[in-house]
């Protein structure tokens, strides 16, 4: 069918049917132009906020002007897809230093292939309609702003925490997108919704929000378990806590998820191995059982050593206790420097607070021996 004979309202209400059919729980449409954010984009990369994400600042302006990067795109179809399971368990893990939390959206199967797949299906469908489609599918892969997109597309705004919230369903989805090159009729955007709040702001362990809605990755613990290659900064360590891939903290303390809706993929799962799991037994993995035990999550793209040096900094920040001790020094010297450096941080830090325990109960039984007070 011709562009001049076929009715694009029409083809705009298919693709949201279409959309939701294929599990998107909402399908918004937009043009192209992101000139707007080019300025803070630019800013952004020139305070060095980008850390070592160097590929941020390689692909520069690219990241906002999607017509380049699919040339004869002229609308972005913008996707949500919920990712929040029922058996969540987020306070019992982040209250408990023995166990390893890990960020919510990374538990079950990786979501760049689950939503990828389903935007190919719909380009699909929308082809099959009208012959002369054209079309690219993005799902976090590829230089392009994700989030001004899916605003202008009206599928919620960007919180302080830059993350889109939605009214109806907080921030717990993925986003994906289709550039096209069809003159469908655009969405309108969402009236802002954050108001005075600045709970992301304050819960930050690192204070990584710099100014509302600007995050200072290299502050960002997503950003030292995740993107960062080598060493974490020291200053760092100890706010990590128990957090050894992501972080969740900016969504579990915002008022808007309380609306959150649950997911119906039974890909984001979690999978049993990592739903509330010890540290130690993760700890003592093989190389052959992290890429077996991982095999299409998105946690195995940081490779081993990174994943030992976050579970090395987890445990230096659990409780102090001669079994963390001991699965610590059952390591040292047997991995690469990078990874060592951290062990021996966490066990100077482990070794420093069972000394202090023991003087303190030594303390305690002499002053039970004298019949003084027990706080004496």
């Amino acid at each position: 069918m011709s562009n001049n004979t076929y009715d694009y309202q029409q083809l705009a209400a298919d693709i949201k049917r279409w959309g939701k059919e294929l599990g998107f729980q909402k399908v918004g449409i937009t043009d192209v132009d992101l000139s707007a954010h080019e300025q803070a984009l630019q800013d952004w990369l020139d305070k060095g906020y980008h850390g070592e994400m160097e590929y941020m600042a390689r692909h520069g302006m690219l990241r906002a002007r999607p017509a380049e990067l699919h040339p004869g795109s002229v609308r972005a179809i913008s996707v949500r897809m919920n990712y929040l399971p029922a058996e969540a368990g987020f306070a019992k893990t982040l209250k408990n230093p023995r166990l390893g939390y890990i960020s919510r959206y990374a538990l079950g199967r990786d979501y760049h292939k689950v939503l990828r797949k389903r935007l190919k299906q719909l380009g699909d469908k929308i082809k099959a309609a009208f012959d002369d489609t054209d079309f690219r599918p993005f799902v976090d892969t590829a230089p392009i702003l994700e989030r001004p997109l899916a605003e202008k597309a009206g599928l919620g705004w960007t919180g302080k925490h830059s993350l889109i919230l939605d009214r109806d369903s907080g921030s717990w989805f993925f986003l994906g997108e289709l550039l096209i090159n069809l003159p469908l009729p655009v969405d309108q955007p969402v009236e802002e919704g954050c108001g005075s709040c600045t709970a992301c702001m304050t819960i930050c362990p690192t204070q990584a929000i710099v100014e509302p809605y600007v995050i200072d990755a290299r502050r960002c613990i997503s950003y030292l378990t995740i993107e960062l290659r080598g060493s974490i900064p020291e200053e760092f360590r100890p706010l990590m806590g128990n957090r050894i891939y992501g972080c969740d903290d900016c969504q579990l303390i915002c008022p808007w998820n309380r609306y959150a809706q649950l997911t119906d993929e039974n890909d984001f799962s979690p999978r049993k191995d990592l739903l509330a799991p010890e540290l130690i037994s993760l700890w003592q993995w093989t190389e052959e059982q992290f890429n077996s035990q991982l095999q299409g999550s998105p946690i195995r793209r940081i490779g081993f050593d990174c994943w030992l040096r976050n579970i090395a900094v987890a445990l230096g920040n659990a409780d102090p206790d001669v079994s963390v001790i001991n699965a610590l020094a059952q390591r040292s010297g047997q991995v690469s420097e990078m990874v060592q450096e951290h062990i021996d941080w966490a066990l100077e830090r482990q070794q420093r607070g069972v000394a202090k325990t023991t003087q303190q109960l030594k303390r305690l039984v002499r002053a039970v021996e004298k019949g003084l007070p027990r706080d004496a």
